[in-house]
C-alpha cells in the first residue's frame, strides 16, 4: 500500500515571489526548448531527445 503525504506551503510574500519567479524561468525554458524541437523537425526532420 502507497502513502502520500501532502504539505501546505505557507510562503512569505518573498518566498512567493521567488517560487514564481522560478516558475516562470521553468515555463520560459520549457517552451523555448519545445519550440526548438519543432523547428529542427519541421526544417530537417530531425528529432531531438
Amino acid at each position: 500500500m502507497r502513502r502520500s503525504f501532502k504539505f501546505l506551503l505557507r510562503p512569505t510574500s518573498k518566498q512567493a515571489l521567488a517560487l514564481t519567479q522560478c516558475l516562470e524561468d521553468h515555463r520560459q525554458l520549457y517552451n523555448a526548448a519545445l519550440e526548438h524541437r519543432r523547428t529542427a523537425y519541421g526544417q530537417a526532420g530531425v528529432t531531438i531527445g
